[in-house]
């Protein structure tokens, strides 16, 4: 029994190992050409320029919003609190 695992552990270690002892590949170089040419004469591109009108931009006017955040200017009463704290 032993010997059949052990059989089968070096075949399968062997399946493993096989592409390591394959021929490396030889590195290869690329090249590219030092100056590319697009010619576009043979082209014809039709196309029509569209963008909106000057009415259109002139009629906007700002949104207004009511404020949910009302702003203190004033903080008296905290002020005169904080000093009682202090004594």
């Amino acid at each position: 029994m032993t010997l059949r695992r052990l059989s089968a552990l070096l075949l399968v270690s062997s399946f493993i190992a096989a592409p390591a002892f394959a021929q490396e590949e030889e590195e290869r170089k690329i090249e590219y050409k030092s100056r590319t040419e697009i010619d576009f004469e043979g082209v014809e591109v039709d196309g029509e320029l569209v963008k909106p009108t000057g009415a259109l931009l002139l009629d906007r006017k700002r949104a207004d919003f009511n404020p949910l955040i009302k702003l203190r200017e004033d903080f008296n009463e905290e002020m005169d609190q904080s000093v009682n704290q202090v004594k």
